[in-house]
């Protein structure tokens, strides 16, 4: 008897096969020179999908990602969902022994790795006590004969068995940055993935003649979310294995992109390439910023720079799968510093320690509910149920509410300081330091201080060719901060660290500062 269950479920492959249906010789695909339709996709998932299977793999079982941003990255992401499999994504800037954590974490069973990246797993080969198989991509340089060719699993894959699903079976595990102690794997499920999709499309209005620029890892949620609201509706995803913004402006003209998703800092910097001017982009239609704080001055820029587009503040995270709120390009300046209103599909609430929901006006923590909402943590029950409390997902997000419901991001809960009993939110400092004609990027902490408790701390990257001393730092906050949210300390840097979605690591400058006070004392 013939299982029609998947047809009534969200299961993330058919996205794919529906967008196969619809527009088979549609270029789905664009990698360097090499483009794929929706048909050859189709195909090329069913064969990888049914080698996975000769191999072993079953409903559940992991598959893992250690991969730049290409054209595979989506065939095993379709073929590992159409299987019932979960897809684990690793980020390759990782070392070899974050890399074994999370491969053993999460019990993966084959890993499909970059000829690139074979020499950071060669150390930990022995140690990775489920994995039975590794996969090779571009596999031209590779020796070793124990390695799978993933070029040549095609020639000979069977046709792929399918499972019965359920659109709440996990699809995929996508570990945090671990910016406190080890990462933490957030399961995501077909449905989680599948409405995130929805919601994207729905609010910024996505076509099927969408062509897109994925420059974000695909390691991320934010890559993969990206992926697969254009794969739903039947557009062309365009992929960059890095940033750089001199090719991504030359993809802006060539390839007529229309919607592009990019962190706040990639957009800084594409907006101070010296050529900027040269490229034509009138063909961008949608600009999304998200994964960290969008200074408004940096907005007003984007505005002036795109002429035809709208620009979207995007606020989510990964155990959301990722998206929460959105703020429409009609309401930037009339809500200026707001990251919008709740995507359909997500409920929200702001409360204060004792889960009490806080009038609008006051500061409060972000929580969530619904179908977009992350399962729990892979294996980790206890940080699952503290995430959890109060049957709500807690962010960790302080944030403000007005009167027309629209959410402003105050700052995360970790980084909020106290100085002399009062609340200092980094974020507000940053704002002010961001309007300032010489100041490309600045990010706020607090440093321990014998007097207050806690003072405020500024390291601030200068744009080329322009000069600040720190006292000329601290008096341009004069008057448009109160006084004792002023910076006391300026450090001046190249560059502040960041992790893979491109949020500033506040802990790394956090351990910098301590490190400073050690010395000095």
């Amino acid at each position: 008897m013939l299982d029609f269950s998947r047809s009534r479920q969200l299961i993330v492959d058919q996205m794919l096969i529906r967008s196969s249906r619809r527009f088979p010789n549609k270029v789905a695909l664009v990698d360097n020179k090499k483009r794929v339709t929706y048909k050859e996709l189709q195909n090329r998932v069913e064969n990888l999908a049914g080698w996975l299977q000769s191999k072993g793999i079953e409903k559940g079982d992991k598959v893992a990602l250690l991969l730049f941003n290409k054209i595979e990255y989506a065939e095993c992401l379709f073929a590992i969902a159409k299987i019932g499999a979960v897809a684990v994504t690793i980020n390759f800037r990782l070392q070899p022994n974050e890399i074994e954590y999370i491969l053993n974490n999460s019990d993966s069973k084959i890993l499909v790795v970059d000829s690139e990246l074979v020499p950071t797993i060669t150390p930990i080969r022995k140690r990775l006590s489920f994995l039975k198989d590794i996969v090779v991509v571009n596999e031209n340089n590779i020796q070793d004969t124990s390695y799978y060719s993933y070029r040549h699993i095609f020639s000979s894959a069977p046709l792929p068995t399918l499972v019965h699903q359920e659109d709440d079976d996990d699809f995929l595990i996508v570990y945090t940055s671990g910016t406190t102690g080890k990462p933490k794997g957030a399961v995501l499920t077909h449905k989680n993935v599948y409405l995130n999709a929805m919601n994207y499309s729905l609010e910024f209005g996505l076509t099927k003649d969408e062509v897109q620029l994925i420059t974000t890892p695909m390691f991320h949620i934010g890559g993969i979310s990206a992926l697969s609201m254009v794969i739903l509706m039947g557009g062309r995803s365009v992929f960059h294995d890095k940033f750089e913004p001199d090719r991504v402006l030359q993809a802006y003209e060539t390839e007529k992109i229309s919607y592009s998703f990019m962190v706040p800092s990639m957009w800084n910097m594409l907006l101070e390439h010296p050529k900027f001017s040269q490229f034509d982009v009138s063909s961008l239609r949608v600009l999304c910023t998200a994964a960290a704080s969008t200074p408004l001055e940096l907005k007003k820029r984007l505005m002036k720079s795109f002429p035809n587009a709208g620009v979207f503040d995007t606020y989510g995270q990964t155990e959301t799968s990722p998206g929460t709120t959105t703020l429409k390009p009609t309401d930037s300046l009339y809500k200026s510093g707001s990251v919008g209103l709740s995507f359909t599909n997500v409920e929200i609430r702001v409360v204060d320690d004792e889960m009490k929901d806080v009038p609008p006006g006051q500061v409060g923590e972000i929580i969530f509910r619904g179908p977009t909402v992350m399962k729990g943590y892979y294996k980790n029950t206890n940080a699952t149920e503290e995430a959890f409390r109060g049957g709500w997902l807690h962010s960790g997000d302080l944030v403000v509410v007005d009167d027309d419901g629209y959410i402003s991001v105050v700052d995360r809960k970790k980084d909020m300081l106290i100085s002399g009993g009062e609340n200092i939110y980094p974020k507000e400092i940053e704002e002010i330091l961001y309007t300032h004609p010489a100041i490309l990027e600045a990010a706020v902490v607090g440093v321990p201080d014998e007097k207050w408790g806690e003072t405020v701390k500024a390291y601030i990257v200068l744009r080329n060719g322009r000069t600040l001393t720190e006292s000329e730092v601290i008096d341009y906050c004069t008057g448009k901060i109160a006084s004792y949210k002023k910076p006391r300390h300026v450090e001046f840097v190249d560059e502040l660290p960041r992790n893979a979605a491109g949020k500033i690591l506040k802990t790394e400058l956090r351990k910098d500062r301590t490190r400073n006070i050690l010395n000095e004392a």
